[in-house]
């Protein structure tokens, strides 16, 4: 049904959220859902592990100071440790060169300044190691399409790659420190069963790509952490864990990535239909269940990449659709994995060149010029989840308990992409309001909830861009328009009757609950 739309002037009243009297009867055709919640119900342990990495563009990008403030200000709304990027040893880092009796040397200038950035923001690497260097590579002419055109050949001869790796780990010990950067995660290479790797056969030669690289960070110290495959679409996750075994190499960390649109052919050598709601947590349950079944059943697992979609799809990374789907990838994530990393947290971001429009589908939480998206606003509620989980019946919530007994709720209503291509699709999302009668027991007397929300009225900067004409290039006092009208909207705080109050949700809506 239509949606009552309001100005911001009245933010926190746009859907009535009081239980009882005041509220309008509700609809023949609304979606209604009863939420029964113990406050001293036991809990399980709920790490959150969604927001503790990130990844972003290429390593020079990291110099820029749009996207060092970018990384304030997504450490400030989730606390992440960990940022991962491409590019470490590109020609635009300059580790690498070759002089003209062909010796070879290292220059780790741009390194130390990159490292330290991040590390003064509170932030540690987990560092892809890659591509290839130019001067090491077996065809420099062999580049992928990205706008920054890597090269994704092996080395011509192991022996350089090996003393690049070790030169390089000596390097980041002696400037930082062992206890540090043992602290960090080293992965091999980027989804080399892609056209990120040009060997051949792929997996066989990543396989010697990883061992040499493996031995020669331990060899350098066996303290460093090492891992792989670094797959798309989580593959070879079995194979690889039996090649480990079998050339007994080391290995502390499997990592893979998926993405909300990638096919059920691609993850699952299936033909069914698997909506982009439901993909991520699928593929990470599978490789869950692989590591389980393999010699390494305790072997911690890294989606090092994810996100709704690895294309540029307006109408879902820039919109409040990502409210609801990142809120239920935490729910049928949660458990099945140690680290995921959401792919990036930055438009600041150059893969298909530089950015030509500040909502073009980028996959960030900041868009250009530093506006905030719904899904930052998103990360920013679902932050202040607890650590304990509590049961919850319905699909469409998290409860979750603090350590301080404060219990915080996500609820949410699902809704598709209003479009899903790479034009923009202008328009409400599909749907019915989604009302939720939470009811608590043996919740203190007097509680209060403090209400958060995102949805096409909060925290929307796609709304003021759609009402500007969505402009390639904003201007100054347009900017600043969009960075206010994407803040996340001030809370509401209301009153429980008897531990009972009514939440209304729209369409693509997510609202984040505390019970104080």
């Amino acid at each position: 049904m239509p949606l009552l739309r309001r100005t911001a002037s009245t933010l926190g009243l746009a859907i009535l959220l009081v239980f009882g009297a005041v509220h309008a009867a509700t609809p023949p055709s609304a979606d209604i859902v009863t939420l029964k919640v113990d406050a001293t119900a036991k809990g399980t342990a709920f790490p959150h592990f969604w927001e503790q990495m990130f990844g972003s563009g290429r390593a020079s990008l990291a110099l820029r100071d749009d996207y060092r403030k970018d990384i304030e200000a997504v450490h400030a709304a989730t606390g992440f440790g960990y940022v991962r990027f491409h590019g470490i040893f590109d020609r635009d880092v300059g580790v690498v060169r070759r002089d003209k009796d062909g010796r070879i040397a290292y220059n780790f200038s741009y390194v130390d300044q990159i490292y330290d950035g991040l590390l003064e923001r509170g932030i540690k690497p987990f560092v892809e190691l890659g591509f290839m260097p130019p001067e090491l590579s077996s065809d420099p002419s062999r580049q992928h399409d990205f706008w920054y055109h890597p090269n994704v050949m092996p080395p011509k001869d192991y022996a350089q790659w090996d003393a690049l790796i070790h030169a390089f780990a000596e390097h980041l010990i002696a400037r930082y420190g062992i206890d540090e950067v043992a602290s960090w995660y080293f992965e091999v290479w980027n989804e080399p069963n892609l056209a990120f790797w040009g060997g051949h056969p792929e997996q066989a030669t990543y396989y010697t790509l990883y061992d040499h690289t493996a031995r020669a960070l331990k060899a350098v110290n066996p303290r460093l952490r090492v891992g792989g495959p670094a797959t798309a679409q989580a593959a070879w996750v079995p194979d690889f864990l039996k090649h480990v075994r079998d050339a007994q190499v080391p290995a502390d960390f499997v990592s893979t990535h998926v993405y909300g649109d990638d096919t059920a052919q691609s993850v699952f050598k299936t033909g069914e239909n698997i909506p982009r709601a439901d993909m991520v947590c699928r593929s990470v349950d599978k490789v869950h269940r692989e590591i389980a079944a393999s010699p390494y059943p305790k072997m911690p697992l890294i989606f090092s990449e994810y996100n709704a979609s690895y294309a540029n799809l307006p109408n879902v990374t820039d919109t409040v659709y990502m409210g609801p789907w990142m809120a239920n990838t935490i729910r049928e994530c949660a458990g099945k994995v140690e680290l995921m990393s959401y792919w990036s947290f930055s438009d600041v971001f150059e893969e298909q060149g530089v950015v030509r429009n500040p909502f073009y589908g980028g996959f960030g939480l900041i868009a250009a010029d530093r506006i905030p998206k719904p899904a930052f606003n998103a990360f920013s509620m679902l932050h202040r989840l607890g650590d304990q989980r509590l049961p919850a019946s319905s699909d469409s919530a998290l409860v979750t308990r603090r350590a301080d007994g404060t219990l915080v709720l996500a609820l949410w209503n699902y809704a598709p992409p209003v479009g899903d291509t790479d034009t923009y699709t202008k328009g409400a999302p599909q749907g019915s309001v989604k009302h939720i009668d939470v009811d608590v027991s043996h919740l203190a007397a007097g509680a209060k909830a403090t209400v958060w929300r995102v949805d096409e009225t909060h925290g929307n900067a796609v709304a003021a861009f759609d009402a500007m004409g969505r402009p390639d290039f904003p201007s100054r006092e347009q900017i600043a328009q969009l960075r206010e009208a994407g803040k996340l909207a001030q809370p509401e705080s209301l009153a429980l009757e008897q531990g009972r109050l009514r939440i209304d949700i729209p369409p693509q809506g997510l609202v984040l609950v505390e019970l104080h």
